[in-house]
């Protein structure tokens, strides 16, 4: 399901040279409007690659801006379609055409060159007009107000048919993959900036050198988090301005999957350690051996909710990123688009302003303040202990819903029911 899933693979990219934020939406509906996919049913093509509706795969209709522009996110996903064909019938249908050649022109021992490839090619054509193009996407999300794209995949081909795809529609960008260097220069103050400067080991800013230079980033981070997580506990405070406010609890740990690498006289080892650990004996052992840690199953921990990821130390991918649970609601009563797109916003930071919620009319459907229909029925206890039942989206509409009495809810308060 890409990014509605409740696990994903994710990698990120910062977005250069684009116009203001309040002049990209219209502007990036006619870009992928040009380039939107185009259908290879009725054709014998083997391979079509365009945009489509990121809750719609079938539609690559983007001049509705509400179908790809939601509050600060531009949504579309790249869509590929392709023919596969078994080289086995390939080789197959070549040998019978080609047997047919030389039992009609007896002279000939074999089938000259120029003939084989054009028999290659009809066989080809002949197969991909009887074979059903086998469609794959992948999920893109552009938050306006950070400049990030965040892309569902860490196929290295995928990868680069998006950004070659994404520089061709919007003339004039630039993408630049988020690689650990650039994650730890964006968390630092100015002196911990040009400290990190000293540190960089990259002969240029290129991704590839970044990424390739600087790979005791990961390692360090790693041994760290395992560190943290043998000695700590694995418990932290948010320091840094987010979603969630600084200063909120949350645990995180390394644990179940570890992957360690490490040179050796006949060649470069890998071990994985795999299944819950305990006193990571296994893995202190492979360390003392010179061993570095390269990939780790994390995971993070907020009151009853939980996350867990594979984090990739080379480039701090994302890989299984799974999230709390969100269920489709699939009934007679409930509308799959408006369901979709309430997904999509429990997945995301809350709107970027309050002008940004769509409120109803008198006469419209009652909305959350989100501007999406209410979905669940969940109760809310404020800092008096009072009890409130109500219908929201999610906890953020939820704290922000009028009561009966007038106002707005307490700004604290505990989601008690998902």
């Amino acid at each position: 399901m890409g990014i509605l899933g409740n696990t994903v693979s994710l990698c990120q990219f910062i977005v250069d040279g684009v116009p203001p934020s309040d002049q990209i939406a219209s502007w990036a509906g006619g870009r992928l409007q040009e380039k939107a996919f185009r259908s290879i049913e009725q054709s014998a093509e083997e391979e079509s690659i365009g945009w489509v509706d990121l809750l719609d795969f079938h539609s690559s209709d983007f001049s509705l801006e509400q179908s790809y522009s939601k509050d600060r996110y531009l949504c579309f996903s790249l869509r590929r379609d392709q023919r596969r064909l078994p080289a086995a019938l390939v080789r197959r249908g070549v040998k019978e055409r080609s047997d047919q050649f030389l039992q009609e022109h007896p002279g000939l021992k074999r089938v000259p060159k120029g003939k084989k490839e054009e028999i290659l090619d009809l066989v080809r054509g002949q197969l991909l007009a009887r074979t059903f193009p086998v469609p794959a996407t992948y999920d893109a999300v552009w938050d306006l107000k950070t400049g990030r794209i965040s892309l569902t995949t860490l196929n290295a081909k995928i990868i680069e048919i998006f950004e070659q795809l994404f520089k061709t529609t919007f003339e004039g960008s630039r993408l630049r993959m988020i690689h650990p260097l650039g994650r730890a220069d964006a968390l630092l103050d100015e002196a911990g900036q040009q400290t990190l400067e000293k540190l960089d080991q990259a002969s240029s800013d290129s991704v590839v050198d970044q990424i390739r230079e600087n790979r005791w980033i990961g390692v360090d981070f790693m041994l760290w988090m395992l560190h943290e997580t043998l000695t700590r506990g694995g418990k932290y405070r948010i320091s840094t301005p987010g979603f969630e406010l600084e200063g909120l609890e949350f645990v995180s740990y390394l644990n179940d999957r570890l992957v360690l690498v490490g040179g050796a006289e006949e060649g470069v080892q890998k071990i994985t350690v795999a299944g819950p650990q305990d006193s990571f004996h296994e893995v202190k052992t492979a360390l003392s051996g010179g061993k570095e840690i390269t990939e780790a199953t994390l995971y993070l921990e907020k009151a009853e909710e939980a996350w867990k990821l594979t984090l990739k130390g080379d480039s701090f991918h994302f890989g299984s990123y799974r999230c709390p649970n969100v269920t489709l609601e699939k009934d007679d009563i409930t509308d799959e688009q408006s369901e979709k797109e309430a997904i999509f916003l429990e997945r995301m930071p809350p709107p970027s302003s309050p002008s940004a919620w769509r409120r109803p009319g008198p006469n419209g459907p009652r909305k959350s303040p989100c501007g999406y229909p209410r979905r669940t029925k969940a109760q809310i206890i404020d800092k008096n202990q009072r009890n409130y039942s109500v219908n929201a989206h999610c906890q953020y509409c939820c704290l922000l819903l009028p009561f009966q009495g007038g106002g707005d809810w307490p700004k604290i308060g505990i989601w008690t029911t998902r």
